[in-house]
């Protein structure tokens, strides 16, 4: 399995044991999944950036892929067709090589006002009945608004804020690796 992604998943500010594929991992094989993680999370990434660079950071012979793009897109203000568009383009190329996705939505920051964040708070649910996948509405569930949880950036988690974001994820990976566990035994 692959978490593609950008410095949420990298670990931005974190020792390598501390990023999210990592403590993922170390979740799962305690309840006895064995799943070997990449973690192919790049730093300052927009949705852009993870379509250009799909083909090799998913290498072939991936059965599952986390997607975890699209904070950058909102911080920056990027135009949310495009930051949609590229999702698209990422979910239809991972489908044709019958990658499964878990996708993994994000929140607009207020403020570039309300109809911004109506039109990218939307991209997620959207995409993920188009394409017919699962998806964990928030990334930063539970973490984002807490600022024990958080580096003195106010963006990244800690440690910690990553030991939620994995405790808060762990059921619906849980669900979404099922089938795919299944098909292997």
């Amino acid at each position: 399995m692959v978490v593609l992604g950008d410095s949420l998943s990298a670990g931005l500010g974190l020792s390598t044991s501390a990023a999210f594929p990592i403590r993922l991992q170390k979740a799962l094989k305690a309840k006895g999944i064995d799943v070997d993680m990449v973690n192919a999370g790049v730093s300052g990434d927009t949705t852009s950036g993870g379509r250009d660079r799909l083909d090799w950071s998913v290498p072939e012979g991936t059965e599952a892929v986390i997607l975890e793009l699209g904070a950058n897109d909102a911080l920056r203000g990027i135009d949310p067709k495009l930051t949609r568009a590229a999702l698209a383009e990422i979910l239809t190329r991972l489908q044709a090589r019958k990658v499964a996705v878990l996708l993994c939505g994000m929140v607009a920051p207020p403020n570039y006002g309300a109809d911004y964040s109506a039109q990218f708070n939307a991209i997620y649910p959207d995409l993920a009945k188009t394409f017919q996948m699962p998806l964990y509405p928030f990334f930063l569930e539970g973490v984002a608004t807490d600022a024990k949880l958080n580096q003195a950036d106010g963006l990244h988690p800690t440690a910690e804020g990553v030991d939620t974001i994995v405790k808060n994820i762990l059921p619906t990976v849980e669900a979404f690796l099922g089938p795919i566990l299944r098909q292997r035994s």
